[in-house]
């Protein structure tokens, strides 16, 4: 996994330059939220367990046929399931958060998602869905312990619903 240090190094050190302005820029940039991401980090650690279980909610209130029968968060298997990848979400947003980088969503998480999610007929407009109100619960989440600027909570986030988005299952 890079960070948003390691990406900026590796990328200098590819084209064989020296830091310019922009690269110094950049660090300072990610340097000076450290302390805004970590105590991000710190609210959805505290939380997380009761914010998936209220993006969850909010889901099924929003789009009540996902529990109907017939829907596929229908039986306590599936409805499990949701969550369970919620929560899988929400902690690898976390680390991309912390890191400045979304490198590790697409190691992790990406990669060979929106083909698991076809053959298994998992519908991606409710899941982009559930990540977005995710991301709205954990912007209210981290202004409330204080962080002012909540903006950068937004990349690792929009990243994955928009990675999933790309093709119209």
């Amino acid at each position: 996994m890079r960070d948003a240090v390691t990406s900026l190094i590796k990328n200098y050190d590819l084209a064989g330059r020296y830091f310019d302005r922009n690269a110094i820029d950049s660090l300072k940039s990610y340097f000076d939220s450290g302390t805004a991401r970590v105590q991000a980090a710190a609210a959805i650690n505290s939380n997380a367990a009761a914010l998936v279980k209220q993006a969850g909610l909010k889901l099924f209130e929003e789009l009540p046929e996902l529990i109907r029968p017939g829907g596929n968060a229908y039986t306590t298997r599936r409805y499990a399931a949701c969550l369970r990848d919620m929560d899988y979400y929400l902690r690898y947003a976390t680390y991309a958060l912390v890191a400045g980088n979304t490198n590790v969503l697409d190691e992790r998480v990406l990669q060979g998602l929106r083909e698991t999610y076809n053959s298994l007929g998992v519908p991606i407009g409710p899941t982009v869905r559930g990540i977005q109100i995710l991301k709205d619960l954990i912007k209210e989440q981290v202004a409330a312990a204080g962080v002012a600027n909540t903006a950068f909570v937004d990349e690792p986030f929009d990243h994955i619903t928009r990675e999933l988005s790309e093709i119209d299952i």
